[in-house]
């Protein structure tokens, strides 16, 4: 079964409630920082698969970054 798009708008019979992603970001960074965690940084990707470094090359190759 394929996933569906979501629509631009919620229908209006929805009971689900719309999520803002920058409120959410927002509320997830005070939380991290009430709680102590610090900002980790992305994986270096040191122990990376021949198999993915393979495929990352190919895909600088096409001038964009993964």
């Amino acid at each position: 079964m394929a996933s569906k798009t979501s629509p631009a708008e919620p229908p209006e019979e929805t009971t689900e409630a719309v999520i803002d992603m920058a409120d959410l970001g927002a509320r997830l960074a005070a939380r991290r920082k009430a709680a102590g965690i610090p900002h980790l940084p992305r994986n270096a990707g040191k122990d990376r698969t021949p198999a993915k470094q393979a495929l990352l090359d190919e895909i600088a190759k096409l001038g964009t970054d993964w």
